[in-house]
């Protein structure tokens, strides 16, 4: 064999490893409900869950609880899933900078003892530009 085969096979097989080291870290999106059905069949793989924060009539936030001087590394609040199923969420982590002014939530981590436990919390803030476009109509 030639060293230029050689060295195609070594860069195939090293592709190979990539893809497959990156596929098993790969997590879906599901409901709520699907990520309890996951817990309660001992499946503890992390799952992307996409909600909007639980608000009362007035807009604030219900059930978010945040003390930096007790625990700064501490922060639980209710999501609500696109079915509409509220869950207790906890994140072991400092508060997420603008949190109340997230338009959607997207949480990964698992099911815990009838609590979402959060790894990463990525937020979808409103576009700064929006504001701007409703009062240029006016």
């Amino acid at each position: 064999m030639k060293k230029s085969h050689i060295i195609g096979m070594i860069v195939i097989a090293m592709a190979i490893g990539i893809i497959m080291s990156t596929a098993g870290d790969a997590s879906t999106y599901v409901s709520f409900g699907e990520a309890i059905e996951r817990a309660n069949d001992g499946d503890d793989t992390k799952v992307h869950v996409v909600g909007r924060l639980k608000k009362d009539a007035q807009g604030h936030i219900v059930g978010m609880q945040y003390d930096p001087t007790r625990d700064p590394n501490y922060f639980t609040f209710t999501l609500v899933d696109t079915n509409r199923v509220e869950q207790r969420v906890v994140y072991f982590q400092p508060k997420p900078q603008d949190f109340e002014r997230s338009e959607q939530v997207v949480i990964t981590g698992n099911m815990q003892n009838q609590v979402f436990v959060a790894d990463k919390i990525l937020l979808k803030c409103p576009s700064k530009y929006v504001e701007k476009e409703v009062t240029a109509s006016l």
